[in-house]
């Protein structure tokens, strides 16, 4: 195993038209959630990705397991909860900007994990344990697990790699900012966006959000500025890496889980920072070309073909 996640995926509902939502009579139904992203973009990539969560023991939790353990995630960590339900989330298409996303989450299965739901002889078979911030905003149990899969991790060798995908709608700014900040603090590398990273560390320059987080504790940090590319950063090194152009953007959900996939597969195949990052910007900038949260992921083959050119997959 690559990489074991862990957090809430859920049915997602995108309009077949723009507009408001309370004009909206045709949906399609695919799924949504930072983590399973991440896993499956892994899994596109060509790596072996687990997904640990809970899902409402009805059609929809099974719709979720299945469209995600096809995508060849192994998702032998999963459990149906018979009380409480899978969640739900809608996107409204607006004209000209990013979608508006209407979630439906409170008390959702996925809010009762609790360490109980973690395996330790299951994580340490991976070279790397993800985890986001949405997590431990869902419930004080979700935290305590995020933090007791930290542990295990850090126990058993595996690298632990953070992104605090923030949701202010799950809490608020202050908790947010130091709940992000205790867990950024045990992680060895944390992939905020610029704004994340203002919130939790009060710069707004991406140089200093960077320092700051390294003395935080964390050993590597890249930070994502959209169509300007990144910045990685650890003790001894750091430098930019463009971003690539994309003429069209039809949906910007998923991009940043697209990056921190395409990162962590340049360096499970042992490739330089500044490389894994470009794979990064790649497969981010392919998620902004199709509507949805994973469809627009690329597979090995698609990326390797296009990169060779350019003497950037070596």
């Amino acid at each position: 195993m690559d990489v074991v996640t862990l957090g809430e995926s859920m049915v997602l509902f995108t309009p077949d038209t723009e507009g408001p939502l309370r004009y909206v009579s045709g949906f399609h139904k695919t799924v949504g959630g930072a983590e399973s992203n991440l896993a499956i973009a892994l899994t596109r990539l060509g790596h072996q990705t687990g997904w640990i969560s809970r899902l409402g023991d009805d059609e929809f939790g099974l719709f979720v397991r299945n469209f995600i353990r096809g995508e060849g995630v192994d998702t032998s960590n999963v459990s149906f909860d018979e009380e409480a339900p899978t969640a739900v989330f809608f996107k409204e298409k607006l004209t000209g900007g990013d979608p508006k996303i209407y979630y439906y989450r409170k008390l959702s299965a996925a809010s009762r994990l609790s360490p109980d739901d973690l395996d330790e002889d299951y994580l340490k078979q991976a070279s790397y344990l993800h985890v986001t911030g949405i997590t431990p905003a869902l419930s004080k149990t979700c935290k305590q697990t995020v933090l007791e899969a930290i542990r295990m991790a850090k126990a058993n060798g595996l690298k632990v790699v953070f992104d605090p995908n923030l949701r202010l709608k799950l809490w608020s700014e202050q908790e947010a900012a130091k709940t992000l900040m205790e867990i950024a603090a045990v992680s060895d590398i944390v992939l905020p966006g610029i704004d994340e990273g203002e919130l939790m560390t009060g710069y707004k320059e991406e140089k200093q959000i960077a320092a700051a987080l390294l003395d935080n504790g964390s050993k590597l940090v890249v930070i994502k500025l959209g169509a300007e590319g990144a910045y990685y950063a650890t003790s001894s090194e750091s430098d930019y890496v463009k971003g690539y152009k994309v003429d069209r953007i039809i949906d910007t959900v998923g991009a940043g889980d697209g990056f921190a996939a395409g990162f962590l597969s340049g360096q499970l195949r042992g490739w330089s920072l500044a490389n894994s990052v470009k794979l990064g910007n790649r497969i981010g900038a392919y998620a902004l070309t199709v509507a949805g949260d994973v469809e627009g992921y690329p597979y090995l083959h698609q990326v390797d073909k296009e990169q060779r050119k350019k003497e950037i997959l070596r």
